[in-house]
């Protein structure tokens, strides 16, 4: 899902490959509150995994970002 995650960062909302890291902050990506819409959006539309922009802003890192993800497509 890591990788999944970080080519749609990449792919739609053009942050640079190197940025993306388990341990970089949404700050050291760079992504603000409506990159965070966005990105719920598209995990919604390709993924179907529903995850708020809320929630995605309270992970503390990346990493962080991909177990959430991950635990709603579980269904958990």
């Amino acid at each position: 899902m890591f990788e999944t995650v970080k080519e749609m960062l990449v792919s739609k909302l053009k942050v640079d490959p190197a940025r993306i890291t388990p341990t970089a902050t949404r700050e050291d990506i760079e992504l603000d509150s409506l990159a965070l819409v966005e990105l719920a959006m598209l995990l919604e539309q390709e993924l179907g995994i529903h995850v708020s922009d809320d929630d995605l802003m309270a992970t503390e890192s990346f990493g962080a970002m991909v177990e959430l993800i991950e635990s709603r497509r579980a269904g958990v």
